[in-house]
């Protein structure tokens, strides 16, 4: 199921989002536009790598030759990605889902908001993967935050969604709890299968899960007072 678009209109200039989204495609060419091996190395340099957070964790020094401060890559990796399609899937989820958030919370706070959501991402993907040695990189961690507090504040909200079974292809209109109720539990049980399995590249998993669980928990603390909230009035697309 690929979801294109929501009938939830925001009534606000969705600014943040609009800046996230064009600091990652800016990161992205840039990234793109690297010979092969400064662009290994540029991966390399920014993206998180938990086995060198856990050995910072447990008192071990960071070399002065090493690239940036392992706390720091939790954060820098959030703006990496690891290919076009990789990109564009996590932009058009952000695109569809942050205007609603951001017009839920005020710009200043969606903006912290998103970044703890990317932190509590990176934290229990660490946890799940402390001696992994393998590069993270992606927004979806932070962008799986801004799902989990959508689903929260607007679960009635429809939205349309491309639905692909064979040779049998059609649109539908699914609420939002529905659909990202049910990708929330397809990264949940997709985690669960990966555990035990040898470290290797792949979906980060509990990454997603954890940005989820962050982005729900927030949302109480982060959104406007009800009296200043815009009211949402859901209908159904006109065909």
């Amino acid at each position: 199921m690929i979801p294109f678009r929501d009938h939830n209109p925001s009534g606000t200039v969705p600014y943040v989002t609009i800046a996230l989204v064009a600091l990652n495609v800016l990161v992205f060419l840039h990234e793109m536009s690297l010979p092969p091996v400064r662009r290994q190395q540029f991966v390399l340099e920014y993206s998180l790598q938990p086995r060198e957070v856990a050995d910072v964790l447990s008192g071990e020094p960071v070399s002065s030759g090493q690239r940036l401060h392992p706390f720091a890559t939790v954060f820098t990796s959030m703006f990496l990605h690891g290919g076009l399609l990789h990109l564009l899937g996590n932009m058009l989820y952000l695109w569809i889902f942050g205007d609603n958030v951001e017009d839920r919370m005020g710009h200043v706070k969606y903006l912290l908001f998103y970044v703890l959501c990317g932190f509590g991402a990176g934290a229990l993907h660490m946890m799940f993967n402390a001696g992994s040695p393998v590069p993270t990189v992606g927004a979806s961690g932070a962008i799986s935050g801004v799902l989990g507090a959508y689903m929260l504040a607007f679960p009635r909200a429809r939205v349309s969604t491309l639905v692909v079974l064979g040779i049998f292809i059609t649109v539908i209109d699914l609420p939002a709890l529905v659909l990202l109720g049910f990708w929330f539990l397809l990264q949940f049980f997709s985690g669960v299968g990966s555990l035990g399995a040898a470290s290797a590249g792949g979906v980060a998993w509990w990454a997603h899960v954890g940005g989820f669980l962050v982005g729900m928990a927030l949302l109480a603390v982060f959104q406007k007072p009800r009296e200043t909230r815009r009211a949402y009035v859901y209908k159904r697309r006109q065909r």
